[in-house]
This record gives C-alpha cells, sequence and structure tokens, in this order.
C-alpha cells in the first residue's frame, strides 16, 4: 500500500475517532474547544479528500456524503438521554466528511472539465 494511501486511511480512522469522542464530551466543551475540535476535522478532512477517494470511489464517496449529511439535519436530540450526544456526534462527523467531499467534488469537477 503507497505511503499516502496508508497515511489517509490513518487520517480518516482518526477523524472519525475525534468525531465520536468529541460528540460525546459535547456537553463538557466550551465554544473554543469546540472550535478547535472543528478546525482539526477540517484539517483531516482535506487530507481524506486528497489522498483517500479515487477517481473509482467518487460516486460511491459523494452519494455517501450526501446521506450522512442529511442524517444530520434529523432532530435526533429529541431522543431521550443520548440525543444531544448523537447530535453532537453526527454534526462533527459531517464536518469532517463535508469537507473531504469538497475536496472530492473539486477533483472530480476539474477531471471533468480537462
Amino acid at each position: 500500500m503507497p505511503y499516502d494511501k496508508r497515511f489517509g486511511g490513518w487520517a480518516f480512522i482518526l477523524g472519525v475517532v475525534i468525531a465520536l469522542v468529541a460528540g460525546l464530551a459535547s456537553a463538557g466543551l466550551d465554544a473554543i474547544s469546540a472550535g478547535y475540535v472543528t478546525l482539526a476535522l477540517v484539517v483531516l478532512g482535506l487530507v481524506v479528500g486528497f489522498l483517500n477517494i479515487g477517481e473509482k470511489e467518487v460516486k460511491d464517496f459523494l452519494i455517501a456524503a450526501i446521506a450522512l449529511i442529511l442524517v444530520g439535519t434529523a432532530n435526533l436530540s429529541a431522543i431521550p438521554v443520548l440525543g444531544s450526544y448523537l447530535a453532537a456526534m453526527v454534526l462533527n462527523i459531517s464536518a469532517f466528511v463535508a469537507t473531504a467531499a469538497l475536496v472530492v467534488d473539486l477533483k472530480a469537477v476539474l477531471n471533468l472539465s480537462s
């Protein structure tokens, strides 16, 4: 496996773990800490978008990203006890995946235009 694919794979795993842990800790995070978490997720999303998704995976990745972002629109916080944590986790994962999707989308548009 090429080095950049391994690095991108670790970036993906790290992004998901940070999103889940930050979602679980969302009640204890202040606005500044939450901003740094989002910044880390955006940077990792850029890495994943540039390194992980090849031309063959573009369509599947973008469809999955759209589905995940739509899940974020559900009223998960209405679920008793766990809802606010689930909503925070999905919001964090959406920030991570949406950034990767932006990069993949731009790469796909460039490939189509050339």
